[in-house]
């Protein structure tokens, strides 16, 4: 089975650069991490070189995002996995590596949603560097949903296919992954939509408070709120959710379920019913997940 660190990166498409990377710095919080290969620019949140990458498109939404391995040795059940599935992969060259960071990788387009995938390792002489705060005390990414009507197929290539362990369903409307044996009640989300769409970004902050703050300072700067702050009964989660110039959703939230790799509990199935959504009873903005392009990615060869 394929076993994973943590979701390592997402990469966003804006349509005005300069107006995202202010937002991105000054009222989310992340930290500017220089420019990568393609223009994009690049921001920490965690140890790691970067977490979030802003790319100048026409169209706001998703490009693609990457998934830390637990090590080199999954690679090859990962590539076992995919041809048996029938599914393109390709490998990273050592020139994309060595522009974009990494010491090896494998893309994928996920059949179900068209999310552009990557699994990825850091080069070994790559040390970790704090995270330095400021306006929220992010402690990492936290998770990326999409939207798809193809959610029972994706739902089961994330299970059976790329070994995502299921945590909890609100009904047939979002099912929730985590990146086994990662802890976190989920890295990823899969809900049920009319069409291919991003939904929405995480990151998990290391105070309740960090939520408090985040709502004075979100409509001090006139941010639209489009849901919370509340908490979240499957995953026990403290949530806000606003939208960053784009109208991209955003998510910061508090404290999160965390499952042993040995003996897990069992998935759950809640009602869909808004309590089982948000136990304080806010309201949901219909903004909320609504603005987001998946860029599509034509995988060039099966295997390399």
């Amino acid at each position: 089975m394929v076993r994973y660190r943590k979701l390592g990166y997402v990469e966003l498409n804006v349509t005005d650069l300069e107006k995202s990377v202010a937002f991105y710095r000054d009222t989310v919080g992340l930290e500017p991490a220089g420019k990568g290969p393609e223009g994009e620019q690049r921001f920490r949140c965690s140890e790691d070189p970067f977490a979030v990458a802003l790319h100048q498109a026409p169209k706001p939404g998703f490009k693609r995002g990457g998934w830390m391995l637990e090590d080199a040795s999954q690679f090859p059940v990962l590539h076992k996995r995919l041809e048996a599935a029938g599914v393109p992969y390709e490998t990273f060259s050592a020139t994309e590596c060595e522009k974009r960071g990494f010491a090896s990788g494998t893309r994928i387009m996920e059949p179900n949603t068209g999310a552009v995938m990557e699994f990825y390792l850091l080069p070994a002489n790559v040390a970790p560097r704090a995270f330095a705060p400021t306006v929220a005390k992010i402690q990492r990414l936290g998770h990326v949903v999409w939207a798809t009507p193809h959610k029972v197929e994706a739902v089961a290539f994330f299970r059976d296919v790329l070994n995502f362990a299921e945590s909890d369903s609100i009904g047939e409307n979002t099912t929730f992954f985590r990146a086994f044996p990662n802890p976190y009640h989920h890295g990823i989300g899969v809900a049920k939509g009319a069409q291919q769409r991003f939904n929405h970004l995480n990151f998990m902050v290391t105070e309740i408070d960090d939520v408090g703050r985040a709502l004075a300072r979100l409509k001090a700067n006139n941010v639209p709120i489009v849901f919370g702050p509340g908490r979240h009964p499957a995953s026990t989660s403290v949530f806000i959710y606003f939208l960053d110039p784009d109208g991209l959703t955003l998510e910061y939230s508090f404290g999160m379920e965390e499952f042993p790799e040995i003996n897990p509990r069992e998935a759950r199935r809640l009602e869909p019913m808004p309590q089982n959504v948000d136990a304080w009873g806010s309201y949901r903005d219909p903004r909320f997940g609504a603005t987001g392009e998946i860029e599509a990615h034509t995988i060039a060869r099966a295997t390399q």
